[in-house]
């Protein structure tokens, strides 16, 4: 499935989230996410992001490693369906949006916990997903660098910018 599609299923199921153990769940799933288009974009895309989408991989692994892994039946594992990343750019604008509303899910939960266990992994997790959006901004800072060095070689019509 195309990483932008999982993207947007993502966002929809993190404000669909009605209790703590399903917001949970669905930040794990984000980050998941997150890391599997950085390991895909570190293998297979344009080669000056391949040591920030490293970076993004290893932050959010850490923001998984962090929390609880969900019971998930391993069809429902988002970052498992990813078989297509067709446009750098716009997977990494969606992306970056994911994890500041990952962020911010975060920070609700955190103020609201009932115990001091799920109050500091919301805030470790909180990190992570912040420093992860930092690696997703600087990639797209240097995709927007290589349009300008190289016009009309967008994410569209390069292939590099298809991974």
């Amino acid at each position: 499935m195309d990483a932008v599609r999982l993207i947007l299923m993502s966002r929809r199921a993190l404000a669909g989230g009605t209790d703590t153990a399903e917001m949970m769940a669905e930040v794990w799933q984000a980050q998941a996410l997150a890391q599997a288009i950085g390991s895909r974009l570190a293998v297979s895309g344009p080669p000056e992001l391949r040591g920030e989408a490293l970076g993004l991989t290893e932050l959010a692994g850490r923001g998984c490693g962090v929390l609880d892994p969900p019971e998930l039946d391993p069809g429902d594992l988002r970052a498992a369906q990813l078989t297509e990343l067709d446009d750098a750019r716009e997977t990494l604008l969606r992306l970056g949006g994911l994890l500041g509303e990952v962020g911010m899910a975060l920070v609700g939960m955190a103020s609201g916990a009932a115990d001091e266990t799920t109050y500091w992994q919301c805030m470790e997790a909180i990190d992570a997903a912040d420093e992860s959006r930092d690696r997703v901004r600087e990639m797209l800072r240097k995709l927007a660098a290589r349009e300008e060095v190289l016009p009309g070689s967008g994410s569209e019509s390069s292939p590099s910018g298809a991974v």
